[in-house]
Formats: structure tokens, C-alpha cells, sequence
């Protein structure tokens, strides 16, 4: 797979051949993003979609210096949030969460394992989360993911999932790096809150 930056560099030679390499370097890592975010795959394929779409019709409207330019990852993942955003202030009823991690056409999630081997074994979430059998670990934590306010999960998803820089996750919210940094710290203080809960229920019912 091209890197960003040889993306961003043949966008700015032939955009219609390069986009298409855009897409396909981009379109399940896009759906995982929105779909730990909304918990819903449709919701998820149609927001992967959308931000190819958008994508596209900003690229065609940039001079090739500044297509050269582009940070690819915090440039999409903005678009994609900003998507989401949109979509729960108009649809913030009644919703029922899917916790489906699967990649359209049941692709693997390409860094999901090794993001949740990191969480466990390098972030604060460690101790608690390394009870879960490796197995639910994914599943467990996109289900935690959600009982997140928004702006906690958004940012705790690009620190703690996709890796991501603080100055990075700015680029993507809009906020200032240590509202950033506020959100993560309160969304992992959550996670590792609910994680000791379901290590003491499952302890509970072991000896039970």
C-alpha cells in the first residue's frame, strides 16, 4: 500500500488515477473509524462513502501544490468526524448500537488486533482489560467505546486505536491540544472504570 505521502504527491500528478489508489488504500480503515464511532455498519458503509465523495469533490478544487501538501490520515478522519457529527445532531433518537466490528464483505480490520494488544499492553486500560480473553477484547472495547460522550470516544478512538498524535487529533476535532488531551485522559478514566467493573463481575461469577 503507497504511503500517505506518495499518495499525496500523486494526487498532485494525476488525481484521477491517484484517487482511485486513495480509495482503495482508504475505504476499510474509513468504515472502522465511523463505525466505532456510530456502532452502526450501515451508518458506517454510507459515512465511508460520503467522505470518499467529499474528498473527491475538495481535491478536484485544490491546486496540485496544495493536494501535494495534504496530511492524508488527520484530512480524512476530519472528514469522516465531521460526518458523524453531522449525522447524530440530525438522528439523535431512538438509536439502537450495533457492536459489529466487521469489515464490509467480512474484510479484517487491518491494525484491530494489534490496537487492542497495544491498549492492553501499553495504556493506561492494561491491568483491567487483560482479564478479557484476547478474543473479546474488540468486541468488549467497541462496546465501551460507545457508552462514551462523543467528544471522549471520537478522541480516544484516534489516540488509542488509530495511533494518532495529539496534534493530529487537533487537526481532526478542531479543538485545542489540551482539550484533546482532556478528552482522552477522562475517556480512558472511563474505560479503565468499566473495565475493572466487568473484571470484578466476571471474578464474581466465576466463584459464584
Amino acid at each position: 500500500m503507497p504511503s500517505d505521502e506518495a499518495l499525496a504527491a500523486a494526487l498532485a500528478n494525476d488525481l484521477d488515477s491517484a484517487f482511485e489508489a486513495l480509495a482503495l488504500a482508504w475505504e476499510h480503515r474509513l468504515y472502522a473509524f465511523a463505525l466505532r464511532m456510530t456502532g452502526r455498519p450501515r451508518d458506517a458503509e454510507e459515512l465511508a462513502e460520503e467522505t470518499l465523495v467529499q474528498a473527491w469533490r475538495a481535491l478536484v478544487g485544490y491546486p496540485p501544490e496544495r493536494r501535494r501538501a495534504l496530511r492524508l490520515r488527520p484530512w480524512l478522519f476530519q472528514i469522516v468526524a465531521n460526518l458523524a457529527r453531522n449525522r447524530a445532531r440530525s438522528a439523535r433518537r431512538n438509536e439502537t448500537l450495533s457492536l459489529d466490528v466487521e469489515a464490509p464483505g467480512g474484510a479484517e480490520e487491518p491494525s484491530a488486533a494489534h490496537a487492542a494488544e497495544r491498549i492492553a499492553d501499553d495504556d493506561p486500560l492494561g491491568n483491567p482489560e487483560a482479564a478479557l480473553a484476547r478474543e473479546q477484547r474488540l468486541a468488549d472495547l467497541a462496546a465501551l467505546l460507545l457508552t462514551l460522550p462523543a467528544t471522549q470516544r471520537e478522541v480516544v478512538i484516534l489516540r488509542h486505536v488509530e495511533g494518532m498524535g495529539y496534534a493530529a487529533i487537533a487537526e481532526v476535532t478542531g479543538e485545542p491540544i489540551g482539550t484533546v488531551k482532556s478528552h482522552a485522559s477522562r475517556g480512558v478514566a472511563r474505560l479503565r472504570l468499566a473495565l475493572e467493573r466487568e473484571r470484578v463481575a466476571a471474578a464474581q461469577e466465576a466463584y459464584s
